[in-house]
């Protein structure tokens, strides 16, 4: 099995400018999961990619410069899934999976409900929509390995300030919950697998020095079917990479 990375890279186009296919290739990464692309499929640069091995399939958004997916990768899919069925989840260029021979990848960009009641009271029902998917996917493809923006905090540890966020949309109460129930459903979060320790994170604010002072938010993960568990070789989180206001999480899995 592969090299593994998911990179919510903020702007495919302006990612490329600062070198993004080259570094990707430097991490030996053989599948690369990418998230809020902001870009039309004729927008992005897969020649660039393919320099370095790689094929890209896209899942945009309708909305122009919004969200949108993407998985690049060195190993041919056996079956490409474009949409999950969910309309208002397909729209916006939400999700996109790969099936391989003994396992499938998939990249998802899951809502934000920062800036609103409505956009909040959608991230929940595409939590419940979500949960609902790969439930049933489970039953027919039982080696999951689920990349993504998940836009949740997990634990305390996972968020700079808990206390002066705890009433904050990726922080909430319900959030946390619903990822603890995820990962008891069957699911193994690879960073804490192999690290415990507080103050890693995979997201910086622009503002007030945050990433420079390390005041970040652990929002991006790679979860994997808990019975993968036993091949798992490392995860990292690779907190230097800098195309974006995220970073990428990576994990190794043996064959």
């Amino acid at each position: 099995m592969p090299i593994i990375l998911t990179y919510n890279i903020n702007g495919i186009r302006a990612a490329i400018k600062k070198d993004l296919p080259k570094w990707i290739n430097s991490t030996s990464a053989d599948i690369v999961c990418l998230q809020e692309i902001k870009a039309k499929e004729e927008q992005f640069d897969k020649e660039i990619f393919e320099e370095y091995g790689y094929s890209s399939y896209i899942k945009s958004a309708e909305k122009p410069g919004y969200s949108g997916v993407a998985i690049i990768s060195k190993i041919k899919p056996q079956y490409i899934e474009y949409e999950c069925g969910i309309s208002k989840i397909d729209s916006e260029g939400r999700f996109i999976r790969l099936d391989f021979e003994n396992y499938s990848v998939l990249s998802v960009y899951f809502p934000s409900g920062s800036s609103g009641d409505l956009r909040q009271a959608f991230k929940i029902e595409f939590l419940n929509l979500f949960s609902e998917y790969i439930k049933n996917l489970k039953l027919r493809i039982p080696n999951l390995i689920i990349c993504g923006d998940f836009n949740i905090c997990h634990q305390a540890i996972d968020i700079h300030n808990p206390t002066r966020n705890k009433n904050t949309s990726g922080f909430l109460p319900e959030e946390r919950e619903w990822l603890s129930q995820f990962l008891n459903s069957g699911f193994t979060d690879v960073f804490r697998f192999f690290n415990k320790d507080p103050h890693h994170y995979s997201w910086w604010s622009y503002r007030a020095r945050a990433r420079e002072k390390n005041l970040g938010w652990r929002i991006d993960y790679i979860m994997i079917s808990n019975n993968l568990q036993k091949k798992l070789k490392r995860s990292v989180i690779l907190s230097q990479a800098v195309h974006s206001d995220h970073c990428p999480v990576l994990v190794e899995i043996d064959d």
